[in-house]
């Protein structure tokens, strides 16, 4: 008895046709701001929908790409789930307004700009005061290489072992800049969390997952004893997770979301 031949299965797509989101080249100094500021307005957006604001607490940052001393903002006071294009504030390494309608949180600004100066490779910074950050934070803790995720801070994030109120003053910015090095992230004693990237897509990025690494944490040490995940393995999880290539890529569903839903931040 002879079988029967089934039908013939679909040829493959050519993988060129298929669709896979890059970061976008700019062809001039004006798009790329414009992208930015999108970008920041968005994250913004993000960190005000996943509670991460406090009051007037948190901040991104994001390096104009013709005045590399000069940094957009969120404005003073407003709230992030409010924050439009339109209402990013530019101020330059003093804090001081070029452009723009309000006021910036000089506080938080003097850490920023302090850690731009000394990280040129840096476009974006992102603290704000979220739970989980400020709990692991209160600890002194780093985070356990315990998850895929947080292998991706592993060896490549720090402690500034300090807490001296609020900084207003350019000494103690760099010295939180110092303790970040040339590191993806920072955990600020008693503060929360500080994460920086080559774009605002890979700081917002790193921030979340970050954020969300010290909820594992926090919540497996609570049931129990956490199995650490060996340093080989470690190593290499972070050579293929944590890049900020990789982490822009990772933010691109967030920003779908958020620009499709309330494309009014773009204004």
């Amino acid at each position: 008895m002879h079988g029967t031949q089934g039908p013939t299965p679909p040829i493959p797509l050519p993988t060129d046709r298929l669709q896979f989101a890059m970061p976008p080249m700019h062809e001039s100094v004006e798009d790329e701001r414009r992208h930015r500021k999108e970008r920041l307005a968005g994250a913004l957006r993000i960190f005000g929908r996943l509670g991460f604001e406090d009051g007037v607490s948190g901040h991104i940052t994001a390096r104009d790409p013709e005045f590399s001393d000069c940094f957009w903002v969120n404005p003073f006071g407003m709230p992030f789930k409010h924050v439009t294009v339109s209402d990013l504030v530019l101020a330059n390494s003093e804090g001081q307004v070029i452009q723009g309608r309000y006021h910036v949180n000089q506080a938080a600004f003097t850490v920023h700009a302090q850690v731009h100066a000394a990280r040129p490779d840096v476009v974006a910074v992102a603290h704000c005061h979220s739970v989980h950050g400020r709990a692991l934070s209160a600890l002194g803790d780093l985070l356990d290489p315990i998850t895929q995720e947080s292998c991706a801070f592993y060896e490549d994030h720090a402690l500034y072992d300090a807490y001296t109120g609020v900084v207003v003053d350019a000494t103690e910015g760099r010295r939180i800049a110092t303790a970040l090095g040339t590191r993806k992230a920072l955990v600020l004693r008693n503060h929360g969390l500080l994460t920086v990237g080559d774009s605002v897509d890979a700081a917002a990025w790193w921030f979340l997952s970050m954020e969300r690494s010290s909820q594992v944490q926090l919540t497996a040490r609570a049931a129990g004893r956490p199995i650490l995940i060996d340093h080989k393995q470690a190593v290499a999880t972070r050579e293929q997770l944590g890049g900020d290539l990789v982490a822009w890529i990772n933010y691109q569903p967030l920003w779908q979301d958020i620009s499709r839903s309330e494309p009014d931040l773009l204004s």
